[in-house]
């Protein structure tokens, strides 16, 4: 998908770049797919804010995403690509032969008219679902599954892609995008090729405004708060942080501070970390 230029007649038009939608073939979404999303604008039940900077935006309709694609040996025809506010990838719609419709993530080369299957013993096309014990070594996966029959929960987003590197016993070592190498179930369902809206991270948003329409509201920076509001708050003019390194609203260390757990049980299963 490409990127398009303004003419700089503005100051935000001067920076300011969008994605052309080229691979986008269908416009209206399909309203057996549709779930109503509701705004807490980063509210927990008691109506205190627990994550900041959230609130406003456009409104959205969730599509629902099969994620799982469990109906085996059933071919499925693509009916069109479609824009999918609540992520980065676009997303396809789907109808198998049985006439129900589906939406799965929108691999790139997924097009209108292609056909896509899930199951044991299924060709190693883009959009193919299987089980990994069953991809051949050096295959570029998205949409992989942690546990068998979950649903996929990693490599999701637009351009995303893992490689099988190794099948060993019942584990298959997958090479993240993260460059994390990671012991997964061969019994586990991933999806074939690389998800499309490559150049979803070339895109600059150029004004304050487009922030907004996602629900993203503005972050203060600490340093021009009081000290009672922020620990690099406080001073005469500009003044340094004043600690060893920079902090976290609440006094927690932030930027390069470690939060994962020393002992958490999935250790086990990363064989590389990403760094």
């Amino acid at each position: 998908m490409g990127i398009k230029h303004f003419k700089p007649t503005t100051p935000s038009l001067r920076n300011m770049t969008v994605s052309t939608f080229e691979e986008i073939t269908k416009k209206t979404p399909e309203k057996s797919l549709l779930a109503t999303k509701k705004k807490n604008a980063g509210r927990n039940s008691y109506g205190r804010i627990t994550v900041r900077h959230q609130g406003g935006g456009a409104r959205q309709k969730y599509r629902i995403i099969d994620f799982k694609r469990k109906k085996d040996d059933m071919e499925a025809t693509v009916i069109g690509i479609e824009y999918d506010p609540n992520r980065s990838s676009n997303i396809a719609l789907i109808q198998y032969e049985d006439g129900e419709k589906a939406y799965i993530l929108a691999p790139i080369g997924l097009t209108d008219g292609d056909k896509v299957i899930s199951g044991i013993n299924v060709d190693i096309k883009s959009g193919n679902c299987m089980p990994i014990e069953n991809i051949p070594v050096g295959t570029m996966i998205h949409n992989i599954e942690l546990n068998p029959g979950q649903g996929g929960k990693l490599v999701r987003t637009a351009g995303g892609e893992a490689q099988l590197m190794a099948k060993e016993g019942e584990y298959a070592h997958v090479r993240l995008p993260s460059g994390e190498m990671r012991l997964i179930l061969s019994r586990c369902r991933a999806t074939i090729g690389t998800i499309g809206n490559t150049d979803h991270e070339n895109v600059k948003l150029g004004k304050a405004g487009r922030k907004r329409h996602m629900g993203i509201r503005p972050t203060v920076r600490g340093s021009v708060m009081n000290p009672n509001d922020h620990p690099h708050g406080g001073g005469e003019g500009k003044a340094p942080i004043g600690h060893p390194g920079p902090l976290t609203p609440w006094g927690k260390p932030a930027l390069g501070y470690k939060t994962r757990k020393k002992n958490k049980k999935s250790d086990k299963f990363i064989v590389k970390r990403r760094k």
